[in-house]
């Protein structure tokens, strides 16, 4: 089984009001990945997946060819893994 990595990213660009958060929760599920997602005040989307590598990358790829949404920059940076975590959610503010 391969080791799992979490990966925190934001995201800037039309990401808002175009399905973002759930077309990442339909890849989180899709891919067997938890973590969360929200809208930002700044019109920025922040999110953190949990998963092997490949997972996460396998659906930022797809993340990023989503229809409606225009990524025009990602930041993101490893995190510590949550211990337990069994799904993902999308959050409010």
């Amino acid at each position: 089984m391969a080791s799992k990595i979490r990966r925190a990213f934001a995201f800037y660009g039309e990401v808002q009001g175009v399905g973002f958060r759930y077309t990442a929760r339909h890849l989180a599920e899709r891919f067997s990945l938890t973590g969360w997602v929200r809208n930002e005040y700044d019109g920025s989307v922040s999110m953190e997946w949990q998963g092997t590598p490949v997972d996460i990358s396998s659906a930022l790829h797809a993340l990023e060819n989503g229809h409606f949404i225009r990524i025009d920059r990602i930041e993101s940076r490893n995190v510590p893994l949550v211990e337990g975590e069994r799904r993902f959610r999308v959050e409010a503010y």
